[in-house]
């Protein structure tokens, strides 16, 4: 998969060496700057300001790192954490001071200012050509995020890398097997492995997953189809059958992905809330929605999970 040409995260960049030759000097390029008509995004090189302004943090993230990769002095892929925008992938809880690198001579790599160089062996199938340039293999992608970011900023990688296909459990584990078992920094890595589905669809779901983990509560079934007969009623983002309750995890991305043509987002709110009425006619569960926010506090949301968990548990004793 290629992000298409016109993709913000590959603006021209203007290197000094190549204005001067066209005739550019440091005081003119400084005047340019100083007048809002360049900027830059690195020392040395430059971009179209009014461009540069309308980027995202990720989206100047991946310009920069396409400046250090023009710049380097010896070859080398954009590795790591840098190789995740340009596999159109999540950088959610990633540290997005460094650009990473990895040397393709071989030779001990070596930490500047905004620049971390990795020394690893290359195979010819860990590396993949994005239009001029070169990026780490998503198999290798995930695994390099693992020895660099937290366990759970790793998973929303790997979950998103499998949901659409760009790698499959089986090659990130033989990948991890064969060589990437021994690397520095990857003790988290079995544990992203292991959480790793491709049945997750979103940021928020795969932090969820991870939360459910760290905090020692039943494993959910993700995708959990619900059925009247022959229609399929939902998907449950997380199911706890035994337990009878689903949860959702509500983010806005969601309502607005799912819009129907010439629907508001009031009108896929009020949708939802009827797909839920259903599934809890259907099944008797009990729902329990997560945000953000929820997320953000995660020893209160663990109580309610199981206090919800011990009501609905306390229902059914009555019951029998």
């Amino acid at each position: 998969m290629q992000i298409p040409s016109d993709d913000p995260r590959l603006l021209q960049i203007d290197l000094r060496a190549d204005l001067v030759r066209l005739g550019h000097t440091d005081r003119s390029l400084a005047a340019a700057v100083r007048r809002g008509e360049l900027d830059r995004p690195r020392r040395g090189a430059y971009v179209s300001a009014a461009e540069w302004a309308q980027l995202s943090s990720e989206q100047r993230y991946a310009v920069r790192a396409r400046a250090v990769e023009r710049q380097a002095r010896t070859e080398v892929i954009l590795s790591h954490t840098s190789a995740v925008p340009f596999h159109d992938g999540p950088l959610w809880g990633q540290q997005l001071e460094d650009v990473h690198v990895t040397r393709r001579d071989g030779l001990t790599g070596r930490k500047e200012r905004g620049v971390r160089q990795h020394r690893g062996q290359l195979r010819d199938d860990d590396v993949v050509a994005v239009h001029d340039f070169q990026v780490s293999a998503p198999a290798r992608t995930v695994l390099e995020c693992a020895t660099v970011a937290s366990v759970e900023s790793a998973l929303v990688v790997a979950n998103d890398f499998l949901h659409r296909g760009l790698v499959t459990p089986q090659e990130l584990h033989e990948r991890y097997d064969e060589v990437m078992a021994h690397w520095p920094q990857s003790l988290g890595t079995p544990v992203v492995l292991r959480l790793a589905d491709p049945r997750i669809e979103s940021v928020g779901e795969s932090r969820t997953l991870y939360f459910l983990y760290r905090s020692s509560l039943p494993k959910p079934i993700p995708q959990f189809e619900i059925w009247d007969g022959l229609e399929l009623v939902a998907k449950l983002d997380f199911a706890l059958p035994e337990h009878g309750i689903w949860l959702e995890f509500d983010g806005r991305v969601k309502y607005e992905r799912f819009l129907r043509p010439g629907e508001s987002p009031a009108d896929a709110v009020v949708r939802e809330k009827l797909r839920e009425d259903r599934v809890a006619e259907l099944t008797g569960w009990r729902c329990l929605r997560l945000t953000w926010t929820d997320l953000a506090d995660p020893a209160r949301l663990a109580a309610r999970i199981r206090a919800l968990i011990e009501s609905v548990a306390r229902a059914t004793r009555r019951a029998s």
